[in-house]
């Protein structure tokens, strides 16, 4: 067995490749250091070397003892990566589909890499979730640890968990997608451990996986002679495609019976407890069919048995040379195991039986983070290169392997949130990630005694305005809390002032021509035309940190992002009016100034020109900023709670009478100087 798993994995040279394969495979050697992989010589499956990617560089790569190499040895047991530091390190497998089931298969051979004969015994966790505890019994033991679970992201994480029985390593990694109507016994909340796959009769050397299996399971042969007799085939043998199990036909060219043509056939196994289950269930998946063409006054039929009693009621006659499964749903707990295969007595022929599969079953009922969570915090983690046990699922499983300096809140039936992120005193650099605006469950965020600089984004700040974030960052000396505006050093801004002066010298002269030539054609105008508003425009053009020289921000002149509006309007809840450029939304500013927010209606016909003409004269509503985004064109103004130009007209109107224009002005100043109407 030892020499037929070598075999099974042995190989020439290819281009790595981490993303699965045309048939969704991914294979990593694991220690295979570089950036070029190799095609295995038996499955012609291609291996991706182990460069770090899947590890964020964690462990390290070693070859196994040269005594313990062999001439037949599969290239993939040369090498491992093994992982002498933290609790948790993980592969982590990409661009797969959620929700998919999939294979994946973890390979072990200690072959004294460390030169110690320490063999360790280390758990395995398929994400958040407990595997199976791997205990290396022999430095030349080959071992394969298989599980099928259904994953709920587009990636998978295998994780080695020290559990200070020896420093965990891994050789090889395969994944494999199955169909869905495929084991029907595996859900969102329970997977299958593989125990044994045997394919009975054929060759006792000769295993059978891709591509005779093209989900690459392995089957490995199970031969007795001295109680056995085989039977094969070389005719097709096929299960029917809506079959949940679909053994190769391969495996269904072979059978056995009992030599002894009355005796029965029989198998047994005892529990296998892990740390997390002490008494596992099984599954048992059997699978028949007749090779033989039988002569009509021959019957070959069999009862299957458990302990001395029926598993399957049904009378298992297995059909000629098409594949039949006999499996139970649901697990089954027993202290021992003997299964039994028993002629009944209108059968003439023996009991037969090609092939065996025997899971036990894990629960996957741990919930993973918040995927938000999660892409959030993996972006903080690139960005500051945080290396201190940042491995697997930041909030578990479990409060014993949340991330260090993180705080997660845990519900029922609900993923886990960060809620807190400690990084002080860590000599972070550079600028505050937006994307920590993300944690929409973060109440507390240390970002103090560190090494930061320029703005705090916009999404902290208003989450810090309304109180829902306790956000600190004492002892930077380069963060501004402005939001928009931050000091910049002294020759930066020297820079910057010339880079600002020859413009701004040109732009005056500009408006200076452009206000000369409107004020003419206003005062040539006819004295029938009706007021417009001017066509200004009060807009910053300084670039950089420092707008506006004196650090502070200017916000009748402030330019903002179409995501800053979403934010200051509570992504456009309440809507004030509506006119024909678009509606008005109520909003409020991060130091929280309530604002009026005109949006351009996407129904709307007005472009450019009309967006100028929008802005209202000074001394009837102050202008705070607008937003020119791409296809959003928006003004925001001051807020004003005395209504409209219109509201105080209108309640200025005696009954059945017009007011005179003298009556309209002074309605409207009084409106400026005291109410400031809305536009």
């Amino acid at each position: 067995m030892l020499l037929l798993c070598l075999i099974l994995a042995a190989g020439g040279v290819l281009q790595a490749r981490a993303q699965p394969d045309s048939k969704g495979f991914i294979s990593v050697d694991c220690g295979l250091q570089g950036e070029t992989g190799y095609t295995e010589n038996t499955t012609k499956l291609s291996m991706a070397p182990d460069n770090g990617g899947f590890t964020d560089d964690a462990g390290t790569c070693h070859n196994i003892s040269a005594e313990y190499v062999t001439p037949l040895m599969g290239k993939s047991w040369f090498n491992l990566r093994s992982f002498a530091a933290g609790t948790r390190n993980c592969y982590t497998l990409r661009s797969i589909v959620p929700g998919l089931k999939y294979l994946v298969r973890a390979r072990f051979m200690y072959g004294n890499y460390d030169g110690l004969h320490r063999l360790p015994m280390f758990d395995l966790h398929i994400g958040v979730n407990f595997w199976r505890t791997v205990n290396i019994s022999s430095p030349f033991a080959a071992k394969f640890v298989e599980v099928i679970v259904v994953v709920p992201d587009d990636y998978v994480q295998v994780c080695l968990i020290n559990t200070g029985a020896g420093t965990p390593f891994i050789s090889g990694l395969d994944l494999r997608p199955l169909k869905k109507t495929m084991y029907p016994q595996v859900t969102a909340a329970q997977g299958l451990v593989l125990l044994t796959r045997f394919n009975f009769g054929g060759d006792e050397n000769t295993g059978i996986r891709y591509p005779d299996d093209p989900h690459d399971r392995m089957w490995f042969p199970w031969v007795n002679s001295s109680s056995w007799t085989e039977i094969s085939t070389t005719r097709r043998v096929k299960y029917e495609a809506d079959s949940p199990f679909e053994a190769p036909m391969a495996v269904m060219q072979t059978a056995i019976r009992p030599r002894n043509a009355s005796h029965n056939i029989e198998f047994d196994w005892e529990p296998q407890p892990q740390a997390n289950d002490p008494s596992p269930g099984y599954i048992i998946i059997m699978h028949f069919s007749e090779l033989q063409l039988l002569p009509s006054n021959a019957v070959r039929e069999f009862y299957i048995n458990l302990n001395g009693k029926l598993l399957n009621r049904d009378v298992m006659r297995p059909p000629y040379l098409y594949g039949q499964a006999s499996y139970n749903t649901f697990a089954i707990r027993k202290s021992y195991y003997i299964v039994s295969l028993n002629a009944t007595a209108n059968s003439t022929l023996p009991p037969i039986i090609n092939a065996l599969e025997l899971f036990s079953v894990i629960p996957t009922t741990n919930l993973s983070t918040n995927s938000q969570d999660v892409s959030a915090i993996l972006v903080i983690k690139a960005k500051y290169q945080v290396h201190k046990n940042w491995m697997g699922d930041p909030c578990g499983p479990g409060t014993v392997m949340v991330w260090d300096s993180l705080t997660c809140s845990y519900a029922i039936a609900s993923p886990p949130r960060i809620t807190r992120v400690n990084l002080s005193n860590n000599n972070l650099v550079g600028s505050i990630p937006n994307v920590l605006s993300q944690l929409t469950s973060l109440t507390v965020l240390d970002l103090s005694r560190n090494q930061l600089n320029g703005s705090i984004p916009f999404g902290l700040l208003v989450r810090v305005q309304d109180g829902s974030l306790d956000l600190r960052y004492g002892n930077n000396s380069d963060i501004c809390t402005n939001g928009n505006s931050c000091q910049l050093p002294t020759k930066q801004r020297s820079k910057l002032a010339i880079y600002i002066a020859i413009p701004a010298v040109l732009i005056v002269i500009i408006v200076a021509v452009v206000l000369f030539c409107f004020i003419r054609r206003k005062c040539q105008g006819s004295i029938n035309n009706s007021v417009r508003p001017r066509n200004e425009m009060m807009t910053s053009y300084a670039s950089g940190d420092d707008l506006y020289g004196d650090g502070s921000l200017r916000l009748e002149s402030r330019q903002f992002t179409y995501e800053e509006l979403k934010m200051i309007t509570n992504n456009f809840e309440r809507v004030l009016g509506r006119g024909g450029f678009g509606y008005v939304y109520d909003g409020f500013l991060e130091d929280g100034t309530q604002v009026a927010v005109k949006l351009r209606s996407h129904s709307s016909d007005q472009g450019d020109k009309e967006f100028l003409a929008e802005i209202h004269h000074k001394n009837l509503v102050t202008m705070i900023g607008y937003c020119k985004d791409g296809e959003y064109l928006a003004l925001v103004y001051e807020y004003m709670s005395e209504g409209t130009l219109h509201d105080h007209i209108e309640g200025s109107k005696l009954e059945g009478q017009c007011l005179s224009w003298r009556q309209r002005l002074r309605i409207a100043l009084e409106s400026a100087q005291g109410a400031r109407v809305s536009a």
